[in-house]
């Protein structure tokens, strides 16, 4: 009697464990499963890492990946479009859900984007925009308005103009990778605002690329060109503008007392040197857009309508302010 009990409590017991063990493998399963297919993924070429604006970029993008649940194919392309539309051919071989990419330039992208359309796939432009001939390649633009941004380093420095009481002032300026969407609508921003003020004369400007050891070097031959008879520096981001303080110190000139440097981009090392007095302005492009595209993928993904162009509220910091309480810029 107690020997068959022995044996009915064991075969209960084993039961029980069997099924734990089946409930255990199933959760396991599942949560196999939702690794396996995620809500969304998300393929995003980044087109390099030539600056600390580049770098909080991807970082945003990625932070605001693992926040939405988006499953992040990140790629970087080393500045070099091959590498990105080779990138993009990729993605569609992966068939993710929505194409991302920040084009390096703006032209030569009809023929792998229209892969990408012709595999159902959506694409949005990060940062950067393109110039394309097909429609319905794009389906939303989500990064700054360039364009304001020249507009407000020009207003900027009509004001300072007028606080100096300048007659005249030489500018030089360096500006960003040919060809790009920043380096254009910048400059063209900048150049409309100061057109019709006399006192504005725009002696020459150089391609930096958007990287600190070209920014020094057009300064450098800038110094030797023109020396004391520049008034003013635009350059088109932030590591360009660093790279060119030093050449303006080992000619001679104080850079932002003798040369008024406006600078575009807002990154903690420009502030710092902003508060110290060596930059006179500094107009924002804020990096921080990974929950605008989370936002915006996951509503194509949906097949819902998104706006076709998204900006970010930007505005600028001047030696005009007093920025003592401005909180850490996070790039």
């Amino acid at each position: 009697m107690i020997a068959k009990k022995f044996q009915s409590l064991k075969r209960i017991f084993f039961m029980s464990l069997s099924a734990a063990a089946f409930l255990m493998i199933t959760a396991c399963a599942a949560k196999e499963e939702v690794q396996h297919n995620p809500e969304l993924l998300l393929g995003f070429s980044q087109l390099g890492t030539e600056s600390a604006w580049r770098s909080g970029n991807s970082a945003d993008i990625e932070k605001k990946a693992e926040e939405n649940g988006v499953s992040l194919m990140l790629e970087n392309a080393n500045r070099k479009q091959e590498n990105q539309i080779a990138a993009i051919r990729r993605f569609i071989a992966y068939q993710v859900d929505v194409i991302a990419f920040s084009p390096i330039v703006e032209e030569g992208w009809d023929n792998v984007l229209s892969e990408a359309k012709e595999a159902g796939i959506p694409v949005i432009l990060v940062d950067r925009d393109i110039n394309t001939k097909k429609e319905g390649l794009i389906s939303c633009h989500i990064g700054a308005d360039f364009y304001s941004e020249g507009v407000m380093a020009g207003e900027y420095l009509i004001r300072k103009a007028d606080e100096l009481g300048k007659d005249s002032l030489r500018i030089v300026e360096i500006s960003g990778t040919e060809d790009s969407t920043p380096m254009r609508q910048r400059q063209a921003g900048f150049m409309d605002t100061i057109a019709d003020d006399e006192r504005m004369n725009v002696i020459e400007s150089v391609n930096g690329d958007f990287l600190k050891s070209r920014g020094a070097e057009c300064m450098r031959y800038l110094m030797e060109k023109y020396g004391t008879d520049i008034d003013v520096v635009f350059s088109h981001n932030d590591e360009m503008t660093l790279g060119a303080l030093p050449e303006i110190e080992k000619a001679g000139a104080v850079p932002g007392e003798d040369i008024i440097i406006i600078s575009i981009d807002g990154g903690q090392e420009a502030i710092d040197v902003l508060k110290a007095g060596k930059i006179n302005c500094v107009v924002e492009c804020t990096p921080m857009l990974g929950q605008e595209l989370m936002d915006t993928a996951k509503k194509l993904k949906a097949g819902e309508e998104v706006e076709a162009v998204i900006h970010p509220v930007e505005k600028y910091f001047s030696d005009e302010m007093d920025l003592s309480g401005l909180p850490p810029r996070g790039y």
